[in-house]
């Protein structure tokens, strides 16, 4: 046994009984202080404000695991703002939902700390993180004059909490499918697009057929072993994306991201500056002439 190696046991939160965060050993392994940034020059970027994006961000903390623990969670701080970052230096301002109106839940210990340039990002869109819109409105004012170039869902497992279930998320999804806006998300938060299948005796037909990068299940249910988790998924949203037609085809993860039609998706943290960087040109072509 090597005791220099950091537990694998999860921490406990003392703000909830019997809630936990991912393991001194799991954060080693999976977090990092710092972050690639590159590839953030966008010459033709926005400078008219014209075109916003949608940001739908998941505002529960705590998930509960099938052994009845709870998983300490919400949107994973890379997940969030790398993609970020490339949407705000292509002049795409960004606004930020929640399903209740209430604050932004983040994974903090998975912040980059020592990456200032993220830091600052943060400080700059706080204020929307901590008094979000309520989505319900927004999606009861979305038409086809709506100035959002896309809808961004970040990733983490608080993507898992709500999201999945909501008919405002549904609404939102299926108005910009209906009007040629793109939809970016990656790693869990594409479980937000079972949201298509709310009230559809077939689960929705809103993606069959497309392609995207995720999180593998096969990964979610090898979490606990490393004390990323305090136990298993009581469901998982492959399995469910899988039913409505949506095929998720990485294995592992590595940083792939993809393009299918409107949807652009990624694998995990590893793909957040990727798939900033696609999002952003995505959106800057598409409105060249807009």
């Amino acid at each position: 046994m090597n005791t220099s190696e950091p537990s694998r046991q999860p921490s406990p939160d003392p703000a909830e009984r019997d809630a936990f965060f991912p393991s001194p050993y799991s954060l080693s392994q999976f977090t990092s202080a710092t972050t690639d940034l590159s590839g953030a020059d966008y010459p033709d970027a926005r400078r008219d404000g014209r075109w916003k994006v949608l940001m739908i961000a998941a505002d529960e903390r705590y998930l509960p695991t099938a052994n009845g623990h709870l998983f300490s969670t919400g949107n994973h701080p890379v997940e969030t703002l790398l993609p970020m970052y490339h949407l705000h230096k292509a002049g795409f301002e960004i606004d930020v939902a929640t399903q209740s109106g209430n604050p932004v839940k983040f994974e903090w210990w998975a912040f980059p700390r020592e990456d200032r340039e993220i830091g600052s990002l943060y400080e700059r869109y706080e204020p929307r993180f901590r008094q979000p819109l309520h989505l319900d409105d927004v999606a009861a004012a979305l038409d086809a004059s709506s100035d959002y170039a896309a809808v961004f869902i970040p990733g983490g497992h608080g993507a898992l909490i709500g999201l999945p279930e909501s008919r405002a998320v549904k609404a939102t999804l299926q108005w910009a499918m209906d009007n040629q806006r793109h939809i970016i998300t990656l790693c869990h938060g594409p479980a937000a697009l079972l949201a298509a299948g709310v009230d559809e005796a077939d689960g929705g037909s809103l993606f069959r057929g497309h392609r995207i990068c995720a999180f593998p299940d096969a990964m979610d249910r090898q979490t606990p072993d490393i004390g990323y988790m305090p136990g298993q998924l009581p469901w998982f949203f492959g399995e469910r994306l899988a039913q409505q037609g949506v095929q998720i085809v990485n294995e592992g993860i590595d940083g792939s991201v993809m393009q299918d039609r409107l949807l652009l998706t990624g694998d995990s943290p590893l793909a957040g500056n990727a798939l900033g960087k696609l999002a952003a040109r995505t959106l800057l072509d598409a409105l060249a002439t807009r």
